[in-house]
């Protein structure tokens, strides 16, 4: 679908409401500014940051654990216009994420928009919704208690999807059990868990830290899988950022357009889970899945991030235990037979439930088994009205926030007229695709129904407001070697989206070339990066391949100006 005229005047005069000052509504404000919307975000809380910034209290909002440090590189982290400082670390702590938050909202001088301690009790459709497509929300400051309600002309969900915990049905035994039992969303860091036998249910990424942790000062912990996982590092070869050739055009380009089309898809997933096993054996440490790592044939599952794991596990301080089958009065029993007694603390590390109280009473959007009707996982499919967005309703692989960022740019591109999404029909075609691809690929699970990847995901939202990047091609064809190289190999940050289309940075191409500098110099800051650097992660046959690729390439052109 083409955009509409980039140049069409803005209607400055419409109102926009942003629920959240996290990751999600700081881009959504600095954006709504962009393109001149007089903004108003409410924020519960007293400061921005949202699920980044720790709550030692037990509370309903979302927060990391106080030691949770980001899995994704800061690189593939960053905002499009907003590159972090070379001295950060490529893997942030949560109190460093939540630092680049607050340097970001002071740059653009997004708090004048905020309205901490305001909590936004329920957005309903207008009187003159039908017509206007506009929205009534009702609104309570925290300090005073007083209530008011005002009218918007678009609203951007940005309360995330980590605040109702998820509890699965209680196992025969548990009402009886004498320990307590507490779900990953109440855990803040190990204190109180000295000398206590811990059972960690749950190995995601949370369930994961939890058990490393704990294992360094409880008297034993125990993970308890009913899958298994494929765990991942953070860092991979030559100590670079996994995630920054993984995310990568050559390595994206190469795995669809030959590694999934012209090699068998179980000699990929081999030689895949071999790399992984190299580093450990997944099924001499129990952790081994039927599932496959990138399998499309209903046979995969969101892999785990841990730089620790495997050592815990061969420290013994953390055992890994199969399926609970029953609860007793002070242990636990396992489907393989196993059991064991002094149980102290059970963590539930089972997920979240996606709901939003706050539409229409919680009647507005329906979530079944944590699945959800929206467009694009943003635009709600009951509406008649594209005035209202889900912004970061995702679990990518890669970093959520340039795709909470994208999705504000498409949802305001949108309502401003200067670009227009596809008919319902097609809209409600592309969730039911959405789905099927989803179930193809995924095992059936309440996990696996807002997944996306990064790449293709950041690029069908940036073809909805035309600013999809130039390809590397296109750049040599304008003689830019350097972006060329770039576009190829370098980690695909956000600032790549903005090189061109609506509110194109002119920081854009900068930012892009200093990639590998902002990388390097987190570790050793008196040094450069180099462009080759982005090459020292990528296999030979994978090399191998892309000069294939470009001797095929050059063949085509030659026949094309030959004809």
């Amino acid at each position: 679908m083409a955009p509409l005229d980039p140049h069409k005047s803005v209607m400055a005069a419409k109102r926009i409401c942003i629920v959240g000052a996290g990751a999600s509504g700081l881009p959504s404000i600095r954006h709504s500014l962009l393109y001149g919307f007089d903004v108003v975000c409410y924020e519960a809380q007293e400061d921005i940051g949202g699920l980044w910034r720790f709550k030692p209290e037990e509370t309903d909002k979302a927060s990391v654990m106080k030691s949770t440090v980001i899995n994704s590189s800061k690189e593939m982290t960053a905002y499009s216009d907003f590159p972090p400082d070379d001295e950060t670390a490529n893997f942030m702590h949560n109190t460093h994420m939540c630092k680049y938050l607050e340097e970001y909202a002071k740059e653009f001088d997004l708090a004048t928009y905020i309205q901490f301690q305001h909590r936004v009790l329920n957005v309903q459709r207008n009187d003159d919704y039908e017509s206007t497509g506009r929205w009534m929300a009702t609104v309570q400051d925290l300090k005073s208690g007083k209530q008011w309600s005002e009218v918007f002309d678009g609203v951007l969900i940005c309360t995330g999807h980590h605040t109702r915990p998820y509890l699965p049905a209680p196992w025969p035994g548990q009402d009886e059990f004498k320990g307590k039992i507490m779900h990953a969303h109440s855990y803040k860091d190990y204190k109180g868990f000295d000398d206590k036998v811990v059972a960690v249910v749950g190995i995601g990424n949370s369930g994961g830290d939890i058990a490393v942790e704990l294992s360094k000062v409880a008297k034993q912990v125990y993970l308890i899988t009913r899958s298994g996982t494929w765990v991942f590092n953070r860092v991979a070869d030559y100590g670079r950022p996994v995630d920054s050739f993984l995310n990568s055009r050559f390595y994206s380009s190469m795995r669809n357009m030959f590694l999934l089309q012209a090699m068998p898809s179980f000699l990929m997933e081999a030689s895949m889970q071999t790399q992984l096993n190299k580093r450990f054996d997944h099924k001499l440490y129990g952790l081994e899945p039927k599932h496959g790592v990138f399998r499309i044939d209903n046979n995969s599952a969101h892999p785990t991030i841990n730089d620790e794991l495997p050592n815990r596990i061969a420290s013994g301080t953390v055992r890994v235990k199969l399926q609970i089958k029953f609860f007793t009065e002070n242990g636990l029993t396992f489907v393989d037979g196993t059991s064991i007694e002094g149980v102290d603390t059970v963590i539930m590390s089972t997920g979240y439930s996606i709901e939003f109280p706050c539409l229409e009473n919680g009647t507005l959007i329906q979530s079944q088994d944590n699945e959800v009707d929206a467009y694009q996982f943003m635009f709600p499919s009951v509406l008649e009205h594209s005035t209202l967005a889900l912004i970061g309703l995702v679990q990518p692989y890669g970093s959520i926030m340039p795709i909470s960022e994208m999705q504000a740019r498409v949802f305001l591109a949108v309502l401003s007229g200067e670009s227009k999404l596809p008919s319902k029909a097609i809209r409600e075609e592309h969730i039911n695709t959405t789905r099927r691809e989803m179930k193809k690929r995924y095992l059936s699970s309440r996990r696996h129904t807002i997944q996306v990847d990064y790449l293709p995901y950041m690029d069908e939202l940036a073809q909805l407001i035309g600013c999809t990047p130039p390809t590397w091609y296109n750049h040599l064809l304008s003689f830019d070697p350097p972006m060329a190289f770039a576009s190829a190999f370098a980690p695909y940050a956000a600032y790549f989206y903005r090189l061109r289309g609506p509110k194109a940075w002119i920081g854009a191409r900068e930012a892009v070339l200093t990639i590998e500098d902002r990388i390097v110099r987190a570790t050793d800051a008196r040094r450069n990066g180099s462009c080759f650097n982005a090459l020292k992660s990528i296999a030979l046959q994978e090399l191998l391949f892309f000069i294939l690729f470009i001797i095929l390439f050059a063949h085509a052109i030659i026949n094309y100006f030959s004809n």
